[in-house]
Protein backbone atom coordinates (compact mmCIF):
# COMPACT_ATOMS: atom_id res chain seq x y z
CA UNK A 1 0.00 0.00 0.00
CA UNK A 2 1.21 3.28 -1.13
CA UNK A 3 0.85 6.71 1.33
CA UNK A 4 1.99 9.85 0.96
CA UNK A 5 2.96 12.60 3.86
CA UNK A 6 0.84 15.14 2.84
CA UNK A 7 2.94 18.21 3.78
CA UNK A 8 6.44 19.73 2.24
CA UNK A 9 9.60 20.38 4.26
CA UNK A 10 8.05 23.76 5.85
CA UNK A 11 10.56 26.18 8.14
CA UNK A 12 7.61 27.92 10.70
CA UNK A 13 8.23 31.67 10.47
CA UNK A 14 10.05 32.86 13.52
CA UNK A 15 8.37 36.14 13.53
CA UNK A 16 5.74 36.95 16.08
CA UNK A 17 5.57 33.36 17.06
CA UNK A 18 7.41 31.20 19.85
CA UNK A 19 8.92 28.47 19.20
CA UNK A 20 6.21 26.25 20.30
CA UNK A 21 4.70 27.37 17.29
CA UNK A 22 7.54 26.15 14.70
CA UNK A 23 6.64 23.18 12.20
CA UNK A 24 8.52 21.04 10.13
CA UNK A 25 7.80 18.01 7.63
CA UNK A 26 9.70 16.26 4.94
CA UNK A 27 7.29 15.33 1.96
CA UNK A 28 7.65 11.97 1.30
CA UNK A 29 6.02 8.25 0.09
CA UNK A 30 6.78 5.32 1.21
CA UNK A 31 5.78 1.44 0.54
CA UNK A 32 6.92 -2.21 0.62
CA UNK A 33 8.45 -4.32 -2.04
CA UNK A 34 6.65 -8.02 -1.86
CA UNK A 35 10.35 -8.98 -0.60
CA UNK A 36 10.13 -6.86 2.78
CA UNK A 37 11.96 -4.31 1.13
CA UNK A 38 10.52 -0.72 2.67
CA UNK A 39 11.11 2.28 0.34
CA UNK A 40 11.11 5.64 0.93
CA UNK A 41 10.58 8.25 -1.57
CA UNK A 42 11.57 12.32 -1.17
CA UNK A 43 11.31 14.78 -3.75
CA UNK A 44 13.31 17.49 -3.71
CA UNK A 45 14.36 19.70 -6.79
CA UNK A 46 16.64 22.22 -5.09
CA UNK A 47 20.16 21.03 -6.73
CA UNK A 48 20.43 18.23 -9.15
CA UNK A 49 21.43 16.12 -6.83
CA UNK A 50 20.33 12.55 -5.28
CA UNK A 51 20.91 10.39 -2.29
CA UNK A 52 20.76 6.95 -1.88
CA UNK A 53 20.46 5.83 1.97
CA UNK A 54 20.25 2.30 2.96
CA UNK A 55 19.78 0.93 6.58
CA UNK A 56 19.86 -2.17 7.93
CA UNK A 57 18.12 -3.35 11.28
CA UNK A 58 21.51 -4.56 12.89
CA UNK A 59 24.14 -2.95 15.39
CA UNK A 60 26.83 -3.97 17.35
CA UNK A 61 24.04 -4.64 20.41
CA UNK A 62 23.16 -7.92 17.79
CA UNK A 63 26.70 -9.75 17.73
CA UNK A 64 26.90 -12.99 19.58
CA UNK A 65 30.08 -13.89 22.42
CA UNK A 66 33.18 -13.93 20.95
CA UNK A 67 31.90 -11.91 17.24
CA UNK A 68 32.19 -8.47 18.31
CA UNK A 69 32.83 -6.32 15.52
CA UNK A 70 31.35 -8.48 12.95
CA UNK A 71 28.54 -5.64 12.16
CA UNK A 72 31.43 -2.74 11.63
CA UNK A 73 33.36 -5.56 9.72
CA UNK A 74 30.39 -5.79 7.28
CA UNK A 75 30.52 -1.94 6.90
CA UNK A 76 33.84 -2.68 5.29
CA UNK A 77 33.55 -5.77 3.52
CA UNK A 78 30.29 -4.05 1.41
CA UNK A 79 32.42 -2.04 -0.27
CA UNK A 80 34.89 -4.97 -1.65
CA UNK A 81 32.73 -6.01 -4.50
CA UNK A 82 29.96 -8.66 -5.36
CA UNK A 83 28.86 -10.99 -7.90
CA UNK A 84 28.43 -8.53 -11.01
CA UNK A 85 31.16 -5.59 -9.62
CA UNK A 86 33.39 -7.35 -7.99
CA UNK A 87 35.89 -4.61 -7.43
CA UNK A 88 36.01 -1.77 -4.78
CA UNK A 89 32.53 0.20 -5.09
CA UNK A 90 34.47 3.65 -4.94
CA UNK A 91 36.06 3.06 -8.16
CA UNK A 92 32.85 3.36 -10.29
CA UNK A 93 31.06 6.09 -8.25
CA UNK A 94 33.86 8.66 -7.83
CA UNK A 95 34.56 8.52 -10.70
CA UNK A 96 31.13 10.46 -11.05
CA UNK A 97 31.91 12.82 -8.47
CA UNK A 98 30.10 10.95 -5.72
CA UNK A 99 29.57 10.81 -1.75
CA UNK A 100 29.71 7.05 -0.69
CA UNK A 101 30.56 6.24 2.49
CA UNK A 102 29.22 3.63 4.96
CA UNK A 103 28.39 4.13 9.01
CA UNK A 104 27.81 1.73 11.68
CA UNK A 105 26.93 1.87 15.57
CA UNK A 106 25.12 0.03 18.49
CA UNK A 107 22.20 -0.02 17.01
CA UNK A 108 22.14 0.09 13.13
CA UNK A 109 24.18 -0.39 10.16
CA UNK A 110 23.97 2.12 6.98
CA UNK A 111 24.94 2.56 3.63
CA UNK A 112 24.99 5.64 1.08
CA UNK A 113 25.83 6.89 -2.28
CA UNK A 114 25.31 11.19 -3.14
CA UNK A 115 25.12 11.19 -6.84
CA UNK A 116 24.31 13.35 -9.84
CA UNK A 117 20.62 12.93 -10.67
CA UNK A 118 21.25 11.06 -13.81
CA UNK A 119 23.50 8.56 -11.99
CA UNK A 120 20.35 7.23 -9.49
CA UNK A 121 20.67 4.13 -11.85
CA UNK A 122 23.93 2.88 -11.53
CA UNK A 123 23.84 3.84 -7.07
CA UNK A 124 20.60 1.61 -6.85
CA UNK A 125 22.22 -1.21 -8.92
CA UNK A 126 25.25 -1.22 -6.82
CA UNK A 127 22.96 -1.06 -3.66
CA UNK A 128 21.10 -4.14 -4.70
CA UNK A 129 23.64 -6.43 -6.10
CA UNK A 130 25.46 -5.96 -2.60
CA UNK A 131 22.74 -7.00 -1.17
CA UNK A 132 21.33 -9.96 -3.59
CA UNK A 133 24.92 -10.88 -4.53
CA UNK A 134 27.90 -9.94 -2.03
CA UNK A 135 29.07 -13.58 -0.89
CA UNK A 136 29.43 -14.85 -4.44
CA UNK A 137 32.63 -12.50 -5.03
CA UNK A 138 33.05 -13.16 -0.87
CA UNK A 139 36.93 -14.55 -0.98
CA UNK A 140 39.44 -15.13 2.12
CA UNK A 141 41.32 -13.36 0.78
CA UNK A 142 39.18 -9.95 0.98
CA UNK A 143 38.32 -10.74 4.38
CA UNK A 144 41.53 -11.24 5.26
CA UNK A 145 42.39 -8.27 4.06
CA UNK A 146 39.74 -6.36 5.76
CA UNK A 147 40.32 -7.54 9.24
CA UNK A 148 43.76 -5.72 8.97
CA UNK A 149 42.31 -2.71 7.87
CA UNK A 150 40.00 -2.61 10.59
CA UNK A 151 42.27 -3.92 13.39
CA UNK A 152 44.50 -1.02 12.06
CA UNK A 153 41.38 1.23 12.42
CA UNK A 154 41.05 0.60 15.84
CA UNK A 155 44.74 0.92 16.70
CA UNK A 156 44.34 4.55 15.16
CA UNK A 157 40.96 5.81 17.10
CA UNK A 158 41.57 3.66 20.25
CA UNK A 159 45.08 2.48 21.29
CA UNK A 160 47.38 5.41 19.34
CA UNK A 161 45.00 8.15 19.40
CA UNK A 162 45.03 10.68 22.65
CA UNK A 163 42.10 10.27 24.74
CA UNK A 164 40.96 7.34 22.49
CA UNK A 165 40.84 4.33 25.16
CA UNK A 166 37.92 6.19 27.09
CA UNK A 167 34.71 4.99 24.76
CA UNK A 168 36.25 1.58 25.50
CA UNK A 169 37.10 1.63 29.32
CA UNK A 170 33.57 3.89 29.83
CA UNK A 171 31.33 1.52 27.78
CA UNK A 172 33.40 -1.58 29.86
CA UNK A 173 32.51 0.20 32.96
CA UNK A 174 28.47 1.12 32.42
CA UNK A 175 27.73 -2.48 31.13
CA UNK A 176 28.01 -5.91 32.90
CA UNK A 177 29.34 -9.04 31.02
CA UNK A 178 27.02 -9.87 28.11
CA UNK A 179 24.85 -6.44 28.01
CA UNK A 180 24.39 -5.74 24.14
CA UNK A 181 26.70 -2.60 24.74
CA UNK A 182 29.21 -4.22 26.62
CA UNK A 183 32.12 -3.57 23.39
CA UNK A 184 32.35 -0.85 21.36
CA UNK A 185 31.48 -1.12 17.59
CA UNK A 186 34.68 -1.50 16.78
CA UNK A 187 34.98 -5.54 18.43
CA UNK A 188 38.22 -6.76 20.19
CA UNK A 189 41.14 -7.73 18.10
CA UNK A 190 41.13 -11.39 19.02
CA UNK A 191 36.87 -11.70 17.57
CA UNK A 192 38.14 -9.91 14.63
CA UNK A 193 41.38 -11.60 13.91
CA UNK A 194 39.56 -15.30 14.86
CA UNK A 195 36.87 -13.78 12.24
CA UNK A 196 36.61 -16.97 9.43
CA UNK A 197 34.66 -16.73 5.96
CA UNK A 198 32.04 -19.18 7.34
CA UNK A 199 30.69 -17.18 10.30
CA UNK A 200 30.51 -13.66 7.91
CA UNK A 201 28.87 -15.66 5.80
CA UNK A 202 26.67 -16.82 8.16
CA UNK A 203 26.35 -13.01 9.63
CA UNK A 204 25.38 -11.64 5.89
CA UNK A 205 22.82 -14.40 5.68
CA UNK A 206 21.05 -13.71 9.19
CA UNK A 207 20.95 -10.04 8.39
CA UNK A 208 21.27 -8.48 5.14
CA UNK A 209 18.05 -9.38 4.07
CA UNK A 210 15.37 -7.29 2.28
CA UNK A 211 12.70 -7.82 4.64
CA UNK A 212 15.55 -6.16 7.44
CA UNK A 213 16.49 -3.28 5.26
CA UNK A 214 14.57 0.21 4.60
CA UNK A 215 15.52 2.21 1.17
CA UNK A 216 15.88 5.76 1.52
CA UNK A 217 15.99 8.10 -1.87
CA UNK A 218 16.01 11.99 -1.96
CA UNK A 219 16.73 14.67 -4.08
CA UNK A 220 16.19 15.14 -7.69
CA UNK A 221 14.46 12.32 -8.99
CA UNK A 222 10.92 11.37 -10.91
CA UNK A 223 9.24 8.84 -8.51
CA UNK A 224 8.03 6.73 -11.64
CA UNK A 225 11.49 6.54 -12.83
CA UNK A 226 12.69 5.80 -9.47
CA UNK A 227 9.55 3.07 -8.17
CA UNK A 228 10.70 0.92 -11.69
CA UNK A 229 14.32 1.11 -11.20
CA UNK A 230 13.57 -0.40 -7.27
CA UNK A 231 11.31 -2.50 -9.03
CA UNK A 232 13.82 -3.63 -11.45
CA UNK A 233 16.67 -4.08 -9.68
CA UNK A 234 15.69 -5.02 -5.86
CA UNK A 235 12.35 -7.22 -6.56
CA UNK A 236 13.79 -9.92 -7.12
CA UNK A 237 16.00 -10.37 -4.12
CA UNK A 238 14.87 -12.98 -2.28
CA UNK A 239 13.74 -12.75 1.53
CA UNK A 240 14.49 -14.78 4.71
CA UNK A 241 13.16 -15.83 7.67
CA UNK A 242 12.97 -12.11 9.65
CA UNK A 243 16.03 -11.57 12.37
CA UNK A 244 15.36 -10.44 15.31
CA UNK A 245 17.48 -7.43 16.17
CA UNK A 246 17.51 -6.63 20.16
CA UNK A 247 14.95 -3.92 20.99
CA UNK A 248 14.78 -4.06 24.55
CA UNK A 249 16.89 -5.42 27.87
CA UNK A 250 16.65 -4.58 31.81
CA UNK A 251 17.92 -1.38 32.47
CA UNK A 252 21.20 -1.40 34.22
CA UNK A 253 21.42 0.37 37.47
CA UNK A 254 24.55 1.25 38.50
CA UNK A 255 25.44 0.72 42.80
CA UNK A 256 27.81 3.56 43.69
CA UNK A 257 30.02 4.75 41.89
CA UNK A 258 33.34 3.47 39.88
CA UNK A 259 36.26 5.08 39.79
CA UNK A 260 38.77 4.67 37.10
CA UNK A 261 41.92 5.93 36.78
CA UNK A 262 44.08 5.58 33.68
CA UNK A 263 47.33 6.91 32.37
CA UNK A 264 48.49 7.68 28.97
CA UNK A 265 50.61 9.49 26.23
CA UNK A 266 48.37 12.38 26.54
CA UNK A 267 49.20 16.61 27.55
CA UNK A 268 47.17 16.76 30.50
CA UNK A 269 44.30 15.42 33.06
CA UNK A 270 40.75 14.95 31.59
CA UNK A 271 37.69 13.74 33.14
CA UNK A 272 34.75 11.83 32.55
CA UNK A 273 31.71 11.72 34.70
CA UNK A 274 29.18 9.29 33.40
CA UNK A 275 25.57 8.01 34.38
CA UNK A 276 22.88 5.79 32.45
CA UNK A 277 19.82 7.81 31.25
CA UNK A 278 16.49 7.32 29.14
CA UNK A 279 16.66 6.02 25.80
CA UNK A 280 16.61 7.48 22.05
CA UNK A 281 13.25 9.19 22.15
CA UNK A 282 12.36 8.38 25.29
CA UNK A 283 10.86 10.64 28.11
CA UNK A 284 13.90 12.56 29.50
CA UNK A 285 15.86 12.22 26.23
CA UNK A 286 15.34 15.81 24.86
CA UNK A 287 15.28 17.16 28.22
CA UNK A 288 18.71 15.91 28.86
CA UNK A 289 19.36 17.52 25.66
CA UNK A 290 18.46 20.54 26.96
CA UNK A 291 20.06 20.35 30.35
CA UNK A 292 22.95 20.22 27.75
CA UNK A 293 22.78 23.90 26.32
CA UNK A 294 22.30 24.93 29.74
CA UNK A 295 25.06 23.49 31.31
CA UNK A 296 27.91 23.72 28.35
CA UNK A 297 26.43 25.89 25.09
CA UNK A 298 28.50 28.91 24.70
CA UNK A 299 29.95 30.79 27.53
CA UNK A 300 27.46 31.78 29.14
CA UNK A 301 26.67 28.09 30.24
CA UNK A 302 26.71 27.16 33.88
CA UNK A 303 29.43 24.86 33.61
CA UNK A 304 31.68 27.46 31.28
CA UNK A 305 31.51 30.07 33.36
CA UNK A 306 31.71 28.32 36.87
CA UNK A 307 34.74 25.70 36.14
CA UNK A 308 36.31 28.00 33.22
CA UNK A 309 35.71 31.51 33.89
CA UNK A 310 35.30 32.47 37.93
CA UNK A 311 37.30 28.87 38.98
CA UNK A 312 40.27 28.46 35.76
CA UNK A 313 40.10 25.08 36.70
CA UNK A 314 39.45 23.51 33.04
CA UNK A 315 40.88 24.56 29.36
CA UNK A 316 37.50 22.95 28.29
CA UNK A 317 33.85 21.50 29.29
CA UNK A 318 31.16 19.97 27.73
CA UNK A 319 27.70 17.91 28.80
CA UNK A 320 26.23 15.76 26.15
CA UNK A 321 23.53 12.88 25.82
CA UNK A 322 24.70 9.40 24.19
CA UNK A 323 21.37 8.75 23.24
CA UNK A 324 20.88 4.66 21.57
CA UNK A 325 17.98 2.70 21.19
CA UNK A 326 18.00 0.53 24.48
CA UNK A 327 19.46 2.81 26.91
CA UNK A 328 21.48 5.92 27.11
CA UNK A 329 24.00 7.94 29.10
CA UNK A 330 24.90 10.79 30.22
CA UNK A 331 28.27 12.45 29.83
CA UNK A 332 30.36 15.37 31.48
CA UNK A 333 33.71 15.81 30.23
CA UNK A 334 36.48 18.43 30.94
CA UNK A 335 40.07 18.80 30.48
CA UNK A 336 42.08 20.20 33.82
CA UNK A 337 43.81 23.06 34.05
CA UNK A 338 47.68 22.51 34.40
CA UNK A 339 48.48 22.12 38.07
CA UNK A 340 44.30 21.19 38.80
CA UNK A 341 43.88 18.31 40.70
CA UNK A 342 41.22 16.15 38.82
CA UNK A 343 39.52 15.15 41.48
CA UNK A 344 38.74 18.39 42.68
CA UNK A 345 37.60 19.39 38.98
CA UNK A 346 34.78 16.53 39.16
CA UNK A 347 34.00 17.94 42.57
CA UNK A 348 33.23 21.40 41.25
CA UNK A 349 31.09 19.82 38.16
CA UNK A 350 29.29 18.01 40.94
CA UNK A 351 28.39 21.31 42.79
CA UNK A 352 27.12 22.66 39.58
CA UNK A 353 24.70 20.07 38.57
CA UNK A 354 23.82 19.52 42.28
CA UNK A 355 22.66 23.60 42.43
CA UNK A 356 20.71 22.29 39.35
CA UNK A 357 19.29 19.37 40.70
CA UNK A 358 18.23 21.63 43.61
CA UNK A 359 16.43 24.40 41.96
CA UNK A 360 16.27 23.49 38.10
CA UNK A 361 16.81 25.71 35.33
CA UNK A 362 15.53 29.84 34.69
CA UNK A 363 12.76 30.27 32.05
CA UNK A 364 15.21 32.27 30.41
CA UNK A 365 18.30 29.47 30.30
CA UNK A 366 14.96 27.11 29.49
CA UNK A 367 13.93 29.33 26.90
CA UNK A 368 17.22 30.12 24.80
CA UNK A 369 18.62 26.21 25.66
CA UNK A 370 15.17 25.76 23.16
CA UNK A 371 15.87 28.23 21.00
CA UNK A 372 19.54 26.45 19.99
CA UNK A 373 18.35 22.88 19.79
CA UNK A 374 15.56 24.43 17.54
CA UNK A 375 18.44 26.01 15.07
CA UNK A 376 20.49 22.89 15.46
CA UNK A 377 17.13 20.27 14.34
CA UNK A 378 17.41 22.66 11.99
CA UNK A 379 20.74 22.85 10.38
CA UNK A 380 21.03 19.02 10.37
CA UNK A 381 18.34 18.65 7.76
CA UNK A 382 20.15 21.21 5.35
CA UNK A 383 20.94 18.87 3.50
CA UNK A 384 19.56 16.04 1.14
CA UNK A 385 21.46 13.45 2.55
CA UNK A 386 20.42 14.21 6.01
CA UNK A 387 17.29 14.05 5.26
CA UNK A 388 17.21 10.71 3.23
CA UNK A 389 19.29 9.58 7.03
CA UNK A 390 16.64 10.89 9.20
CA UNK A 391 13.50 9.04 7.34
CA UNK A 392 15.17 6.02 7.46
CA UNK A 393 16.22 6.38 11.37
CA UNK A 394 12.82 7.36 11.68
CA UNK A 395 11.13 4.11 9.88
CA UNK A 396 13.82 1.66 11.79
CA UNK A 397 13.79 3.34 14.98
CA UNK A 398 10.33 3.91 15.24
CA UNK A 399 8.23 2.81 12.69
CA UNK A 400 6.62 5.86 11.81
CA UNK A 401 8.73 7.62 9.20
CA UNK A 402 6.56 10.92 9.49
CA UNK A 403 7.77 11.62 13.05
CA UNK A 404 9.88 14.29 12.21
CA UNK A 405 7.24 17.17 13.92
CA UNK A 406 6.98 14.84 16.78
CA UNK A 407 10.94 14.77 17.39
CA UNK A 408 10.68 18.72 17.09
CA UNK A 409 8.13 19.23 19.44
CA UNK A 410 9.73 16.68 21.96
CA UNK A 411 11.92 19.96 22.39
CA UNK A 412 9.58 22.56 22.04
CA UNK A 413 7.62 20.63 25.12
CA UNK A 414 10.65 20.40 27.26
CA UNK A 415 9.61 22.57 30.69
CA UNK A 416 11.83 23.52 33.79
CA UNK A 417 9.90 20.71 35.68
CA UNK A 418 11.15 18.50 33.21
CA UNK A 419 14.38 19.18 32.99
CA UNK A 420 14.82 19.49 36.83
CA UNK A 421 12.96 15.52 37.03
CA UNK A 422 15.78 14.33 34.10
CA UNK A 423 18.79 15.52 35.94
CA UNK A 424 17.43 14.60 39.33
CA UNK A 425 17.48 11.26 37.52
CA UNK A 426 21.18 11.03 37.13
CA UNK A 427 21.97 9.28 40.77
CA UNK A 428 24.88 8.23 42.40
CA UNK A 429 25.41 5.45 40.75
CA UNK A 430 27.84 6.49 38.22
CA UNK A 431 31.07 6.20 36.18
CA UNK A 432 34.11 8.56 36.59
CA UNK A 433 37.30 8.15 34.14
CA UNK A 434 40.12 10.00 34.83
CA UNK A 435 42.84 9.63 32.13
CA UNK A 436 46.04 11.41 33.13
CA UNK A 437 49.72 11.67 31.79
CA UNK A 438 52.15 9.07 32.55
CA UNK A 439 54.65 10.11 35.29
CA UNK A 440 57.95 11.40 33.93
CA UNK A 441 61.22 9.01 34.78
CA UNK A 442 63.21 10.24 37.70
CA UNK A 443 66.20 12.18 36.85
CA UNK A 444 69.12 9.65 36.55
CA UNK A 445 71.96 10.70 39.57
CA UNK A 446 74.38 11.79 36.26
CA UNK A 447 71.90 13.68 34.31
CA UNK A 448 72.58 17.28 33.90
CA UNK A 449 76.47 16.87 35.03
Amino acid sequence: MLFTALLGLVLGAYAESTPETTTISIPFEEYDLENGLHVILSEDHSVPFVRVNMWYRVGAKDEVEGRSGFAHLFEHLMFQGSAHMDGEYFGPLQRIGAQINGTTNMDRTNYFEGVPSEQLPLALWLEADRLGFLLPALTQEKLDNQKLVVRNERRQSYENRPYGMAWWWLFDALYPEGHPYKIPTIGKHEDIDAANLEDVKAFFRQWYLPNNASLSIAGDFDPDEAKALVEKYFADIPSGPQPSPVLSIEPTVLEGETVIRKTDTVPHDKVWIAWHSPALYQPGDAELDTLSSVLSSGKDSRLYQSIIEEKKMAQDIRAYQVSMLLGSFYVIEATATEGVDPDALVAEIDNVVAEVKENGVTDSELELAKINWEASFFRRLSTIGAKADQLNQYFIHLGDTDYIAKDLARFQGVTSEGVKTAVNGLKTGRVILHIGPEAKPEPSATEGK
